[in-house]
């Protein structure tokens, strides 16, 4: 089927199959479906709504765009991670890596970049003059090995088709769809080989998700359904925001 018609169908608020979302992601990683296509498509999923079962889909394919991490058997039970949904001031993750390192837990981290208003991960690292959020999966493992976390970004090996995808979503308005964040937030965890995951869901006013009269969140019929399909262990705690769970003396 060709990329129009498939977004034609979506337009339609029909229901992707595998293969045709496995068709869709791997164009958008090789680079044969335009941008003003990727972003057709997104706006059709943003307004018609994506099942569980195309969420889990995409979710599958975008991770398996790229490598997948793998690591010593021995570490499974100690290879964690958390993501945000994100939120203006957020910066949890640059003392929770090396905190849980440092309690001999293995912290694979692929974080984000700022979406709409809010700053990512990777931004604010990028601040420091000489950081590199771009690593080769052996310098990845060497941090890994040897520092026990690393915090680092998608990139051209290494979930490709969610930097695509993310960048997009930034610039057409289609943020706030939620298979989509549950899709780009799972797909790097599975791309980075964790084993468990906190979901950091930011509840306040200064938000990437915001939804109109209720409290910003992520359904977790659409989110676990996800996990379950790739066997991710997964649990969610709620941040009001102005209580943050951990809090970073800022300097400028």
């Amino acid at each position: 089927m060709s990329v129009p018609e498939l977004i034609r169908k979506k337009r339609d608020g029909e229901e992707l199959t595998d293969d045709e979302l496995h068709s869709f992601v791997t164009g958008v990683t090789d680079g044969t479906v335009q941008d003003c296509q990727v972003g057709a498509m997104l706006m059709a999923m943003y307004i018609r709504g994506m099942s569980n079962t195309e969420a889990a889909n995409l979710t599958r394919h975008m991770a398996q765009s790229g490598d997948l991490l793998t690591w010593d058997p021995l570490w499974k039970d100690l290879l964690v991670d958390k993501h945000s949904t994100g939120g203006v001031g957020d910066k949890v993750s640059l003392p929770l890596a090396p905190a849980l390192a440092a309690l001999g837990l293995k912290v694979p981290m692929i974080s984000g970049r700022g979406l709409q208003f809010t700053g990512g991960t990777l931004d604010k690292l990028e601040s420091i003059p000489g950081f590199k959020v771009v690593c080769t999966l052996p310098a990845l493992k060497e941090a890994l090995e040897k520092a026990g976390c690393f915090i680092a970004g998608a990139s051209g090996s290494l979930a490709p088709a969610d930097k695509q995808l993310y960048k997009i979503r930034d610039v057409t308005a289609t943020v706030g769809c939620t298979p989509l964040i549950v899709a780009s937030i799972i797909s790097k965890k599975v791309a980075e080989g964790t084993h468990s995951l906190v979901m950091d869901i930011k509840q306040c006013h200064h938000l990437s998700i915001l939804q109109k009269h209720s409290t910003p969140t992520l359904p977790p019929s659409s989110s676990f359904c996800v996990m379950d399909d790739i066997a991710l262990q997964m649990s969610m705690l709620p941040d009001l925001g102005s209580k943050s769970q951990l809090s970073v003396v800022q300097v400028v």
